[in-house]
């Protein structure tokens, strides 16, 4: 099965030797968007909400360069730096998925790549 690298300007680069996405099998596997900035690197802001707003941007920006929205995500995973966070997370994330939700998990972790306070992934079925 053949596997395509997804890559946009609009979500910043992978910091890693990992690619922003990868479409496989009717699939798009999206790698974990922190709150940054696509053109500056940096975080969006200090607070969770603020992270939050723009991990899920970037994730809008990734899957709508494979020809995806929300509506097509099956499974998000949510990493969370602080489980008291939960609440705040959930209202952020609840505002670009409005229409049956996809299965989730989230979990806390230990810490966050550059100190982020939450990293959201996402699976996705490509639009035929």
């Amino acid at each position: 099965m053949p596997r395509t690298p997804v890559a946009t300007h609009l979500a910043p680069a992978a910091i890693g030797p990992y690619s922003q996405a990868v479409t496989a099998g009717g699939f798009i596997f999206c790698s974990g968007q922190l709150g940054l900035d696509a053109a500056t690197g940096d975080f969006a802001g200090p607070d969770v909400e603020t992270q939050a707003e723009r991990a899920m941007t970037n994730l809008r920006n990734v899957l709508d360069t494979a020809g995806c929205t929300f509506a097509d995500v099956v499974k998000t995973t949510v990493f969370l730096a602080d489980m008291a966070d939960f609440a705040a997370v959930n209202a952020v994330y609840g505002r670009f998925v409005t229409d049956q939700p996809p299965a989730r998990s989230t979990v806390q972790v230990a810490a966050l790549p550059k100190g982020g306070r939450v990293e959201i992934e996402a699976i996705a079925r490509l639009r035929v």
